[in-house]
Protein backbone atom coordinates (compact mmCIF):
# COMPACT_ATOMS: atom_id res chain seq x y z
CA UNK A 1 0.00 0.00 0.00
CA UNK A 2 1.20 3.37 -1.00
CA UNK A 3 1.39 6.29 1.04
CA UNK A 4 2.02 9.87 0.06
CA UNK A 5 3.53 11.58 2.60
CA UNK A 6 3.52 15.71 2.91
CA UNK A 7 5.86 17.91 3.88
CA UNK A 8 5.67 18.73 7.67
CA UNK A 9 4.08 22.31 8.47
CA UNK A 10 6.98 22.69 11.23
CA UNK A 11 9.66 22.16 9.26
CA UNK A 12 8.86 24.22 6.26
CA UNK A 13 11.14 27.20 5.51
CA UNK A 14 10.77 30.27 3.89
CA UNK A 15 13.23 30.46 1.38
CA UNK A 16 13.22 34.62 0.84
CA UNK A 17 12.98 34.76 5.01
CA UNK A 18 16.00 33.06 5.41
CA UNK A 19 18.33 34.75 2.61
CA UNK A 20 17.32 38.30 4.27
CA UNK A 21 18.09 37.10 7.52
CA UNK A 22 21.43 36.17 6.58
CA UNK A 23 22.14 38.39 4.97
CA UNK A 24 20.58 41.06 7.94
CA UNK A 25 23.38 38.84 10.22
CA UNK A 26 26.58 39.20 7.99
CA UNK A 27 25.47 43.15 7.55
CA UNK A 28 25.38 43.16 11.08
CA UNK A 29 28.56 41.51 12.05
CA UNK A 30 30.69 43.53 9.17
CA UNK A 31 29.73 46.39 10.75
CA UNK A 32 30.35 45.45 14.08
CA UNK A 33 33.70 43.67 12.76
CA UNK A 34 34.86 46.89 11.22
CA UNK A 35 33.27 49.41 14.36
CA UNK A 36 35.77 46.72 16.42
CA UNK A 37 38.74 46.84 14.50
CA UNK A 38 38.68 51.14 13.99
CA UNK A 39 38.58 51.21 17.95
CA UNK A 40 41.46 49.38 18.08
CA UNK A 41 43.48 50.73 14.83
CA UNK A 42 42.39 54.28 16.01
CA UNK A 43 43.83 53.24 19.66
CA UNK A 44 47.02 51.47 20.03
CA UNK A 45 46.17 47.48 19.17
CA UNK A 46 45.55 46.66 22.51
CA UNK A 47 42.38 45.53 24.89
CA UNK A 48 43.99 47.32 27.54
CA UNK A 49 47.34 49.09 28.45
CA UNK A 50 48.97 47.95 31.79
CA UNK A 51 50.07 51.06 33.45
CA UNK A 52 53.62 50.66 35.02
CA UNK A 53 54.46 53.30 37.92
CA UNK A 54 57.84 54.18 38.56
CA UNK A 55 59.05 56.83 41.56
CA UNK A 56 62.69 57.97 40.19
CA UNK A 57 65.25 60.19 42.00
CA UNK A 58 65.02 63.60 40.55
CA UNK A 59 67.17 64.21 38.84
CA UNK A 60 66.51 60.49 36.61
CA UNK A 61 62.75 61.25 36.64
CA UNK A 62 62.98 63.91 33.62
CA UNK A 63 64.72 61.65 31.29
CA UNK A 64 62.29 58.78 31.96
CA UNK A 65 59.22 60.66 31.50
CA UNK A 66 60.79 62.12 28.04
CA UNK A 67 61.89 58.07 27.51
CA UNK A 68 58.29 56.81 28.69
CA UNK A 69 56.44 58.44 25.96
CA UNK A 70 58.67 56.68 22.84
CA UNK A 71 57.11 53.22 23.82
CA UNK A 72 55.35 51.86 20.75
CA UNK A 73 51.76 51.10 21.32
CA UNK A 74 52.51 47.70 20.69
CA UNK A 75 53.64 47.58 23.25
CA UNK A 76 50.34 47.75 25.09
CA UNK A 77 52.23 49.25 28.49
CA UNK A 78 52.43 52.92 29.45
CA UNK A 79 54.51 54.31 32.06
CA UNK A 80 53.92 57.32 34.31
CA UNK A 81 56.75 58.62 36.36
CA UNK A 82 57.04 60.62 39.67
CA UNK A 83 59.83 62.30 41.11
CA UNK A 84 60.73 61.49 44.86
CA UNK A 85 63.23 62.30 47.19
CA UNK A 86 65.47 58.57 47.75
CA UNK A 87 65.75 59.22 51.37
CA UNK A 88 61.49 59.34 51.63
CA UNK A 89 60.70 56.79 49.01
CA UNK A 90 63.38 54.45 51.28
CA UNK A 91 61.57 55.08 54.47
CA UNK A 92 57.90 54.81 52.76
CA UNK A 93 58.79 51.40 51.52
CA UNK A 94 60.26 50.25 54.91
CA UNK A 95 56.78 51.12 56.59
CA UNK A 96 54.33 50.07 53.80
CA UNK A 97 55.67 47.28 51.53
CA UNK A 98 52.31 46.05 50.20
CA UNK A 99 51.82 50.10 48.58
CA UNK A 100 54.23 52.23 46.10
CA UNK A 101 55.32 52.23 42.68
CA UNK A 102 56.33 48.61 40.53
CA UNK A 103 59.52 50.34 40.39
CA UNK A 104 61.92 52.54 41.57
CA UNK A 105 65.28 54.06 40.11
CA UNK A 106 67.43 55.52 43.07
CA UNK A 107 70.29 57.61 42.58
CA UNK A 108 72.65 54.74 43.76
CA UNK A 109 72.60 51.03 45.29
CA UNK A 110 73.51 52.27 48.39
CA UNK A 111 69.72 53.68 48.70
CA UNK A 112 68.80 50.28 48.39
CA UNK A 113 70.73 48.93 51.56
CA UNK A 114 69.02 51.86 53.17
CA UNK A 115 65.65 51.09 52.21
CA UNK A 116 66.38 47.27 54.07
CA UNK A 117 67.35 49.03 57.10
CA UNK A 118 64.15 50.83 57.12
CA UNK A 119 62.09 47.68 56.94
CA UNK A 120 61.70 46.64 53.22
CA UNK A 121 63.48 43.14 54.19
CA UNK A 122 62.25 41.93 50.84
CA UNK A 123 63.49 44.60 48.41
CA UNK A 124 66.75 43.12 45.69
CA UNK A 125 69.82 43.98 46.96
CA UNK A 126 70.59 45.37 43.93
CA UNK A 127 69.20 46.42 40.45
CA UNK A 128 70.06 47.07 36.44
CA UNK A 129 72.03 50.15 36.56
CA UNK A 130 70.59 52.44 33.72
CA UNK A 131 72.67 55.28 33.80
CA UNK A 132 76.02 56.35 35.91
CA UNK A 133 77.21 59.74 37.23
CA UNK A 134 80.85 60.03 39.11
CA UNK A 135 80.69 61.77 42.00
CA UNK A 136 82.57 64.97 41.99
CA UNK A 137 83.05 68.08 43.86
CA UNK A 138 81.31 71.30 42.20
CA UNK A 139 82.44 74.70 41.87
CA UNK A 140 81.86 78.11 40.41
CA UNK A 141 84.46 79.04 38.53
CA UNK A 142 85.98 82.00 41.13
CA UNK A 143 86.66 78.92 43.25
CA UNK A 144 88.30 77.03 40.56
CA UNK A 145 90.52 79.54 39.57
CA UNK A 146 92.03 79.64 43.18
CA UNK A 147 93.65 76.14 42.34
CA UNK A 148 94.93 77.22 38.87
CA UNK A 149 91.77 76.09 36.98
CA UNK A 150 91.56 76.71 33.85
CA UNK A 151 95.74 75.40 33.62
CA UNK A 152 95.18 72.53 35.41
CA UNK A 153 92.29 70.82 37.07
CA UNK A 154 91.51 70.58 41.03
CA UNK A 155 92.15 67.31 43.19
CA UNK A 156 89.62 66.66 45.83
CA UNK A 157 92.75 66.50 48.75
CA UNK A 158 93.85 70.49 47.38
CA UNK A 159 90.39 71.19 47.84
CA UNK A 160 89.53 69.68 50.96
CA UNK A 161 92.57 71.42 52.25
CA UNK A 162 92.40 75.05 50.84
CA UNK A 163 88.78 75.57 50.48
CA UNK A 164 84.88 75.16 52.53
CA UNK A 165 83.52 72.13 51.77
CA UNK A 166 79.58 71.48 52.29
CA UNK A 167 78.07 68.05 53.06
CA UNK A 168 75.00 66.79 52.24
CA UNK A 169 73.74 64.34 55.65
CA UNK A 170 75.18 60.79 54.60
CA UNK A 171 72.21 59.36 56.03
CA UNK A 172 69.64 60.60 54.30
CA UNK A 173 71.65 61.74 50.65
CA UNK A 174 73.67 59.34 48.66
CA UNK A 175 75.95 62.10 48.04
CA UNK A 176 76.99 62.30 51.36
CA UNK A 177 77.93 58.13 51.16
CA UNK A 178 79.79 58.59 48.07
CA UNK A 179 82.27 61.71 49.18
CA UNK A 180 83.00 59.51 52.38
CA UNK A 181 83.72 56.44 50.36
CA UNK A 182 85.80 58.65 48.57
CA UNK A 183 87.26 60.23 51.04
CA UNK A 184 88.08 56.80 52.93
CA UNK A 185 89.89 56.09 49.70
CA UNK A 186 91.98 58.96 49.66
CA UNK A 187 93.52 58.69 53.40
CA UNK A 188 94.08 54.34 52.76
CA UNK A 189 97.67 55.33 52.30
CA UNK A 190 98.33 57.52 55.07
CA UNK A 191 100.54 56.61 58.06
CA UNK A 192 97.37 56.43 60.30
CA UNK A 193 94.50 56.03 58.18
CA UNK A 194 91.86 56.03 60.30
CA UNK A 195 93.37 59.28 61.98
CA UNK A 196 93.67 60.68 58.68
CA UNK A 197 90.16 60.03 58.02
CA UNK A 198 88.18 61.13 60.59
CA UNK A 199 90.30 64.48 60.04
CA UNK A 200 89.40 64.77 56.63
CA UNK A 201 85.49 64.24 57.75
CA UNK A 202 85.89 67.35 60.26
CA UNK A 203 87.05 69.81 57.39
CA UNK A 204 83.55 68.84 55.64
CA UNK A 205 80.27 71.36 57.33
CA UNK A 206 78.14 69.78 59.23
CA UNK A 207 75.02 68.07 57.67
CA UNK A 208 71.80 69.30 56.81
CA UNK A 209 73.00 72.35 55.27
CA UNK A 210 71.97 72.37 51.53
CA UNK A 211 75.06 73.12 49.34
CA UNK A 212 73.93 76.61 48.43
CA UNK A 213 75.11 77.81 51.51
CA UNK A 214 78.73 76.80 50.40
CA UNK A 215 79.61 78.39 47.71
CA UNK A 216 83.32 77.21 47.66
CA UNK A 217 82.58 73.53 46.98
CA UNK A 218 80.17 70.89 47.63
CA UNK A 219 79.64 67.17 46.87
CA UNK A 220 77.81 66.74 43.30
CA UNK A 221 77.56 64.81 40.44
CA UNK A 222 78.96 65.27 37.03
CA UNK A 223 75.59 65.12 35.77
CA UNK A 224 74.70 68.23 37.89
CA UNK A 225 78.00 69.83 37.02
CA UNK A 226 77.41 69.96 33.53
CA UNK A 227 73.66 71.12 33.60
CA UNK A 228 74.82 74.10 36.16
CA UNK A 229 77.94 75.16 34.16
CA UNK A 230 80.08 74.16 37.27
CA UNK A 231 83.64 73.18 37.00
CA UNK A 232 84.23 69.29 38.68
CA UNK A 233 86.69 68.06 40.72
CA UNK A 234 87.59 64.62 40.37
CA UNK A 235 89.18 62.53 43.34
CA UNK A 236 91.79 60.80 41.76
CA UNK A 237 91.47 57.57 43.31
CA UNK A 238 87.93 55.00 42.12
CA UNK A 239 85.38 56.12 43.93
CA UNK A 240 81.43 55.47 43.81
CA UNK A 241 79.50 57.16 42.07
CA UNK A 242 75.86 57.11 40.91
CA UNK A 243 74.35 53.75 38.95
CA UNK A 244 70.78 54.49 39.39
CA UNK A 245 69.84 50.89 39.91
CA UNK A 246 66.46 49.89 38.29
CA UNK A 247 64.55 48.03 40.36
CA UNK A 248 61.07 46.22 40.19
CA UNK A 249 59.62 45.97 43.73
CA UNK A 250 57.96 43.02 45.03
CA UNK A 251 54.48 44.43 45.18
CA UNK A 252 53.90 45.10 41.08
CA UNK A 253 51.71 42.93 39.71
CA UNK A 254 52.50 39.61 37.06
CA UNK A 255 51.42 42.00 34.37
CA UNK A 256 53.17 45.45 35.92
CA UNK A 257 56.39 43.46 36.14
CA UNK A 258 56.51 41.66 32.70
CA UNK A 259 55.68 45.47 31.11
CA UNK A 260 58.06 46.97 33.33
CA UNK A 261 60.73 44.44 32.08
CA UNK A 262 59.86 45.72 28.37
CA UNK A 263 60.57 49.10 29.44
CA UNK A 264 63.83 48.29 30.96
CA UNK A 265 64.95 47.21 27.62
CA UNK A 266 63.90 49.96 25.71
CA UNK A 267 66.32 52.24 28.25
CA UNK A 268 69.28 49.84 27.64
CA UNK A 269 68.48 49.94 23.81
CA UNK A 270 71.46 51.95 22.13
CA UNK A 271 68.84 54.58 21.07
CA UNK A 272 68.00 55.73 24.68
CA UNK A 273 71.52 56.13 25.87
CA UNK A 274 71.76 59.10 23.67
CA UNK A 275 68.77 60.81 25.64
CA UNK A 276 70.90 59.68 28.46
CA UNK A 277 73.67 61.30 27.37
CA UNK A 278 71.70 64.64 26.03
CA UNK A 279 70.87 65.38 29.97
CA UNK A 280 74.59 64.80 31.01
CA UNK A 281 74.71 61.12 32.00
CA UNK A 282 76.86 58.11 31.60
CA UNK A 283 76.30 54.61 30.30
CA UNK A 284 76.54 52.09 32.89
CA UNK A 285 79.71 51.42 31.72
CA UNK A 286 81.08 54.36 32.80
CA UNK A 287 81.38 55.81 28.91
CA UNK A 288 79.15 58.54 27.78
CA UNK A 289 76.98 56.70 24.97
CA UNK A 290 77.48 60.11 22.77
CA UNK A 291 81.24 61.03 22.92
CA UNK A 292 81.27 64.24 24.40
CA UNK A 293 83.15 67.91 23.22
CA UNK A 294 86.46 68.61 25.51
CA UNK A 295 86.19 71.17 27.80
CA UNK A 296 88.36 71.96 30.64
CA UNK A 297 84.82 71.84 33.51
CA UNK A 298 85.30 67.96 33.17
CA UNK A 299 86.91 64.70 32.58
CA UNK A 300 85.05 62.25 30.62
CA UNK A 301 87.90 59.77 30.94
CA UNK A 302 86.99 59.36 34.92
CA UNK A 303 86.00 55.73 35.61
CA UNK A 304 83.50 54.55 37.73
CA UNK A 305 83.90 51.20 40.09
CA UNK A 306 80.95 49.09 40.91
CA UNK A 307 78.71 49.66 43.93
CA UNK A 308 80.66 49.79 47.69
CA UNK A 309 80.27 46.62 49.59
CA UNK A 310 77.48 46.79 52.61
CA UNK A 311 80.02 46.59 55.40
CA UNK A 312 82.12 49.66 53.29
CA UNK A 313 79.06 51.90 53.46
CA UNK A 314 78.23 51.35 57.06
CA UNK A 315 81.67 51.85 58.00
CA UNK A 316 82.20 55.51 56.63
CA UNK A 317 78.50 56.24 57.92
CA UNK A 318 79.33 54.91 61.77
CA UNK A 319 82.76 57.33 61.37
CA UNK A 320 80.79 60.16 60.30
CA UNK A 321 78.73 59.21 63.30
CA UNK A 322 81.27 59.16 65.69
CA UNK A 323 83.21 62.63 64.14
CA UNK A 324 80.03 64.58 64.16
CA UNK A 325 78.56 63.46 67.19
CA UNK A 326 75.10 62.09 65.54
CA UNK A 327 73.25 60.15 67.65
CA UNK A 328 70.08 57.95 67.53
CA UNK A 329 69.47 57.38 71.20
CA UNK A 330 66.84 54.93 72.64
CA UNK A 331 66.11 55.84 76.20
CA UNK A 332 64.59 53.30 78.99
CA UNK A 333 63.25 55.01 81.97
CA UNK A 334 62.69 53.22 85.57
CA UNK A 335 59.45 54.87 86.92
CA UNK A 336 58.91 52.14 89.52
CA UNK A 337 57.94 53.18 92.91
CA UNK A 338 61.42 53.03 94.54
CA UNK A 339 62.54 56.27 92.45
CA UNK A 340 60.09 58.44 94.71
CA UNK A 341 62.48 57.73 97.79
CA UNK A 342 63.97 60.75 98.79
CA UNK A 343 67.91 60.79 98.65
CA UNK A 344 69.39 62.06 102.12
CA UNK A 345 71.03 65.41 102.09
CA UNK A 346 69.78 66.14 98.54
CA UNK A 347 66.20 67.20 99.35
CA UNK A 348 64.43 65.51 96.38
CA UNK A 349 63.82 62.32 95.16
CA UNK A 350 65.67 59.47 93.14
CA UNK A 351 63.18 60.77 90.23
CA UNK A 352 63.78 64.10 90.54
CA UNK A 353 67.87 63.90 90.58
CA UNK A 354 67.37 62.00 87.66
CA UNK A 355 65.02 63.83 85.87
CA UNK A 356 67.38 67.09 86.20
CA UNK A 357 70.66 65.25 85.06
CA UNK A 358 68.61 63.77 81.87
CA UNK A 359 67.62 67.47 81.14
CA UNK A 360 70.94 68.81 81.42
CA UNK A 361 72.29 65.66 79.10
CA UNK A 362 70.16 67.02 76.39
CA UNK A 363 72.19 70.01 76.11
CA UNK A 364 75.15 67.86 75.02
CA UNK A 365 73.81 66.09 72.31
CA UNK A 366 73.57 67.75 68.37
CA UNK A 367 69.83 69.00 68.11
CA UNK A 368 69.88 66.86 65.32
CA UNK A 369 70.10 63.66 67.96
CA UNK A 370 67.50 61.41 67.00
CA UNK A 371 65.63 60.54 70.78
CA UNK A 372 63.07 58.87 72.18
CA UNK A 373 61.71 57.98 76.03
CA UNK A 374 59.72 54.75 76.77
CA UNK A 375 59.11 54.22 80.22
CA UNK A 376 59.00 50.87 82.76
CA UNK A 377 58.23 49.50 85.67
CA UNK A 378 56.05 46.73 85.97
CA UNK A 379 52.02 46.67 84.33
CA UNK A 380 52.57 50.30 83.00
CA UNK A 381 50.68 49.45 80.03
CA UNK A 382 48.53 47.02 80.17
CA UNK A 383 49.83 43.44 81.01
CA UNK A 384 53.31 45.68 79.24
CA UNK A 385 56.49 46.61 81.52
CA UNK A 386 56.35 49.63 79.68
CA UNK A 387 55.12 52.31 77.51
CA UNK A 388 56.30 55.04 75.13
CA UNK A 389 56.83 58.64 76.86
CA UNK A 390 58.32 60.13 73.75
CA UNK A 391 58.22 58.84 70.49
CA UNK A 392 61.67 58.83 68.03
CA UNK A 393 62.27 62.59 66.94
CA UNK A 394 65.36 65.16 66.90
CA UNK A 395 65.90 67.07 70.07
CA UNK A 396 65.07 70.38 68.44
CA UNK A 397 61.84 68.50 67.58
CA UNK A 398 61.72 67.43 71.02
CA UNK A 399 62.31 71.07 72.38
CA UNK A 400 59.28 73.27 70.27
CA UNK A 401 57.16 69.55 70.78
CA UNK A 402 56.61 69.61 74.11
CA UNK A 403 59.20 66.84 75.06
CA UNK A 404 61.10 68.34 77.63
CA UNK A 405 58.06 69.44 79.64
CA UNK A 406 56.78 66.08 79.19
CA UNK A 407 59.86 64.47 80.65
CA UNK A 408 59.89 66.62 83.66
CA UNK A 409 56.49 65.81 84.39
CA UNK A 410 57.07 62.08 85.07
CA UNK A 411 56.20 60.85 88.28
CA UNK A 412 57.08 56.94 89.76
CA UNK A 413 54.23 54.59 89.89
CA UNK A 414 53.11 54.44 93.22
CA UNK A 415 53.79 50.71 94.11
CA UNK A 416 54.96 49.70 90.68
CA UNK A 417 58.30 46.45 90.88
CA UNK A 418 61.06 47.04 88.30
CA UNK A 419 59.89 45.18 85.26
CA UNK A 420 64.01 45.32 84.25
CA UNK A 421 64.26 42.42 82.05
CA UNK A 422 61.25 42.40 79.62
CA UNK A 423 61.71 45.83 78.87
CA UNK A 424 65.25 46.41 78.14
CA UNK A 425 64.16 43.02 75.33
CA UNK A 426 61.60 45.29 74.06
CA UNK A 427 63.47 48.18 73.95
CA UNK A 428 66.43 46.71 72.15
CA UNK A 429 63.85 44.78 69.85
CA UNK A 430 62.87 48.35 68.57
CA UNK A 431 65.99 49.99 68.56
CA UNK A 432 67.50 47.45 66.08
CA UNK A 433 64.12 47.36 63.54
CA UNK A 434 64.64 51.00 63.67
CA UNK A 435 68.48 51.29 63.37
CA UNK A 436 69.92 54.17 61.26
CA UNK A 437 72.84 54.46 59.20
CA UNK A 438 75.10 57.28 59.69
CA UNK A 439 73.93 57.52 63.48
CA UNK A 440 75.96 56.17 66.79
CA UNK A 441 72.60 54.22 67.78
CA UNK A 442 72.42 53.32 71.45
CA UNK A 443 69.36 51.94 73.91
CA UNK A 444 70.44 53.77 77.61
CA UNK A 445 69.24 52.43 80.20
CA UNK A 446 68.12 54.10 83.58
CA UNK A 447 67.15 52.65 86.34
CA UNK A 448 67.90 52.45 90.36
CA UNK A 449 67.27 48.77 91.00
CA UNK A 450 67.29 45.30 90.07
CA UNK A 451 64.87 43.30 88.31
CA UNK A 452 61.94 42.80 90.45
CA UNK A 453 59.31 40.97 87.88
CA UNK A 454 58.91 37.64 88.79
CA UNK A 455 57.03 37.09 85.49
CA UNK A 456 59.85 37.89 83.42
CA UNK A 457 62.23 36.44 80.82
CA UNK A 458 64.72 35.96 83.29
CA UNK A 459 68.59 37.56 83.05
CA UNK A 460 70.41 34.04 80.95
CA UNK A 461 67.41 34.40 78.69
CA UNK A 462 67.92 37.82 77.76
CA UNK A 463 71.48 37.81 77.26
CA UNK A 464 70.61 34.88 74.80
CA UNK A 465 68.13 37.28 72.92
CA UNK A 466 70.29 40.07 72.85
CA UNK A 467 72.80 37.72 71.60
CA UNK A 468 71.22 36.44 68.97
CA UNK A 469 70.29 40.24 67.75
CA UNK A 470 73.72 41.15 67.41
CA UNK A 471 74.90 42.40 63.54
CA UNK A 472 78.61 43.91 63.50
CA UNK A 473 77.87 45.95 60.77
CA UNK A 474 75.18 48.06 62.73
CA UNK A 475 76.46 48.15 66.15
CA UNK A 476 73.51 48.69 69.21
CA UNK A 477 75.22 49.38 72.37
CA UNK A 478 72.91 48.90 75.82
CA UNK A 479 74.52 51.97 77.87
CA UNK A 480 73.53 51.34 81.59
CA UNK A 481 73.20 53.72 84.16
CA UNK A 482 72.28 52.80 87.79
CA UNK A 483 71.78 54.72 90.87
CA UNK A 484 71.40 53.82 94.41
CA UNK A 485 72.16 51.12 96.85
CA UNK A 486 68.98 48.76 95.39
CA UNK A 487 71.39 48.69 91.95
CA UNK A 488 72.86 45.21 90.71
CA UNK A 489 76.11 46.44 89.46
CA UNK A 490 76.89 42.75 87.70
CA UNK A 491 72.97 42.85 86.18
CA UNK A 492 73.53 46.28 84.26
CA UNK A 493 77.12 45.00 83.21
CA UNK A 494 76.51 41.77 81.70
CA UNK A 495 73.47 43.20 79.46
CA UNK A 496 75.72 46.30 78.71
CA UNK A 497 78.53 43.75 77.57
CA UNK A 498 76.45 41.45 75.85
CA UNK A 499 75.67 44.51 73.17
CA UNK A 500 79.37 45.81 73.14
CA UNK A 501 78.54 48.53 75.51
CA UNK A 502 79.04 49.76 79.03
CA UNK A 503 77.98 50.58 82.36
CA UNK A 504 78.17 53.24 84.90
CA UNK A 505 77.22 52.56 88.65
CA UNK A 506 76.99 54.59 92.06
CA UNK A 507 75.55 53.37 95.33
CA UNK A 508 75.09 57.33 95.96
CA UNK A 509 72.07 58.96 93.94
CA UNK A 510 73.83 62.34 94.47
CA UNK A 511 76.31 61.84 92.35
CA UNK A 512 73.44 60.60 89.18
CA UNK A 513 74.97 63.52 87.19
CA UNK A 514 78.90 62.30 87.60
CA UNK A 515 77.38 59.23 86.51
CA UNK A 516 75.50 60.50 83.77
CA UNK A 517 77.91 62.73 82.30
CA UNK A 518 80.75 59.78 82.61
CA UNK A 519 78.11 57.75 80.55
CA UNK A 520 77.71 60.76 77.72
CA UNK A 521 81.49 61.23 77.51
CA UNK A 522 82.23 57.53 76.78
CA UNK A 523 79.04 57.70 74.48
CA UNK A 524 80.06 60.80 72.31
CA UNK A 525 83.83 60.17 72.14
CA UNK A 526 85.00 57.58 69.44
CA UNK A 527 87.51 56.40 67.54
CA UNK A 528 90.06 57.48 66.72
CA UNK A 529 90.19 60.12 69.47
CA UNK A 530 89.48 57.75 72.10
CA UNK A 531 90.12 54.15 72.47
CA UNK A 532 87.99 51.52 73.43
Amino acid sequence: MHMQVGPRRGRRFNAPVVVLSLLLVIALGAWWGVDYLRARLAGNGCDQLTPVEITAAPDMAPVLTRLARTVPQEECFSVNVTSSDSAKTADALGTNTSAGPDVWVPESSTMLLQARDAGAWNLPESGQSVASSPVVLGMPDETARRFGWPGKKPAWQEVLDGSPVGMPDPARDPLGIATLLGLRKLTEKAPDPAAAFTAGMRKLSVPNQAPAEFPAAFPATEQSVLARKLVASYPGVPVQGFDYPYVVLPKASEASRGAAERFLRLLLDPLAGATFADAGFRAPTGQFAVPRAQDSRTDPTAQLPGPPPAADMYAVLQAWAGANLSARVQVLLDVSGSMAATVPGAGKSRMELTLQAATQGLGLFKPSTELGMWLFSTKLDGDKDYRVLLPMRTIAEQKTSGGVEQLQAVRPKPGGATGLYDSILAAYQNARQNWKPGRINLVVVLTDGRNEDGDTIGLPRLLEELGKLQDPRKPLPVIGIGIGPDIDASELRQVSTATGGDSFTTPDPRKISDVFYQALSKIMCQPPTCKN
